[in-house]
């Protein structure tokens, strides 16, 4: 959508990383207007209705009942009336894009679904919203296919659809809800935490500790905004908490658990990296690099080529676990590791019991 009234827009400095929201929500920002200091009392759907292109009143009802129409930095209804000088966002849960979703057949791993849900096993490589650089090709685009047929879900609607997110090269488990409903009820058990989640990880270094918690406020670099990092004690960054449990040591890498307290943007990439275990592979945060191990042609061959073989951060989410926004049953989920992980972990096996030959 693009904005009538470009007088009063003010870009946003950043539309591939996302806010934090008082509420413990990532949205991205979409629109943000300053009311004039002569502006009259008006309701903010009709306000926002005449300056924003490609919209309608109802679909800015539906933003407002989801709470992504910020005045002030406080949701607001659609019945609110705009005041002088208000500064008012629209932000939406998935990066900005122009055009409207297209729907695209592109399979999807459905792992359940019903009236009210639909979990899916993401593979590596599928970025989840469309935005920047990826118009098309995304979850997003799946599902708007998926549910072609479907008059009840609307893949514009932010009351419905994705409930959280993984990266585009991480793998795993992912619900979406289907009614608004479901997507208040699922988004609020996130909020509290009550929902279940455990990654799987290979990382760089072996683990001196079977079991441990990590604690530190994570948010957007000041060095580097395509990169979040932890932040010491204080105001920047948002609360953070990932419990892991070493699953096996392979000398110079370890497979681990871990389970989030908290869902904030690549927590587990940072978290790790903080500790000084870097997920194996991971190029932003510096695991693409050879970290541990001895200085020999043969031995650097055998990591390049198990960069080969599972060519992104190695990070499955592998298991997801809710309480159904209707019946009330806990729900429970569990996903295999992937193939190339797998073979990733199986060649650091048969390098530590001595089975592969370019060692």
């Amino acid at each position: 959508m693009e904005d009538k009234d470009n007088s009063t827009l003010l870009e946003t400095d950043d539309l591939y990383q996302p806010d934090i929201i008082d509420d413990g929500r990532e949205l991205w920002e979409h629109h943000h207007f300053i009311a004039d200091k002569g502006q009259a009392l008006l309701r903010i759907d009709k306000y926002l209705v005449t300056r924003i292109i490609n919209s309608s009143r109802n679909r800015i009802q539906q933003a407002a009942e989801a709470g992504c129409i910020l005045v002030n930095g406080k949701a607001v209804k659609s019945n609110y009336r705009v005041k002088p000088l208000d500064d008012i966002r629209v932000v939406m849960d998935r990066p900005k894009y122009e055009n409207e979703i297209i729907p695209e057949d592109i399979p999807l791993n459905i792992v359940y679904e019903d009236d009210e849900l639909l979990v899916v096993n993401k593979p590596a490589g599928l970025v989840v919203h469309p935005g920047h650089g990826n118009y098309s090709g995304t979850l997003v685009n799946a599902l708007a296919y998926h549910f072609k047929d479907n008059p009840n879900y609307d893949v514009n609607d932010p009351r419905m659809g994705l409930v959280h997110r993984i990266d585009k090269d991480t793998s795993g488990l992912l619900v979406i809800a289907k009614t608004p409903d479901a997507k208040t009820s699922l988004g609020k058990q996130f909020f509290n935490k009550t929902t279940k989640r455990q990654y799987v990880a290979l990382v760089w270094g072996e683990m001196e500790n079977t079991d441990g918690t990590i604690e530190g406020n994570i948010g957007r670099s000041l060095k580097d905004r395509l990169q979040m990092t932890v932040f010491p004690e204080g105001d920047m960054g948002k609360h953070a908490v990932t419990h892991y449990h070493t699953i096996e040591n392979l000398r110079h890498v370890a497979l681990v658990r871990c389970q989030l307290e908290t869902g904030r943007t690549h927590q587990i990439r940072v978290h790790m990296k903080h500790i000084g275990h870097p997920l194996f592979n991971d190029a932003r945060y510096g695991g693409d690099k050879i970290l541990r191990g001895v200085n020999s042609g043969k031995y650097m061959q055998f990591i390049r080529n198990c960069f080969d073989i599972c060519p992104r951060q190695a990070l499955h989410a592998k298991t997801l676990g809710f309480v159904h926004p209707k019946t009330g049953q806990q729900m429970d989920f569990d996903s295999e590791i992937p193939y190339d992980m797998n073979q990733l972990i199986a060649k650091w096996e048969n390098y530590i019991y001595g089975k592969d030959e370019e060692i």
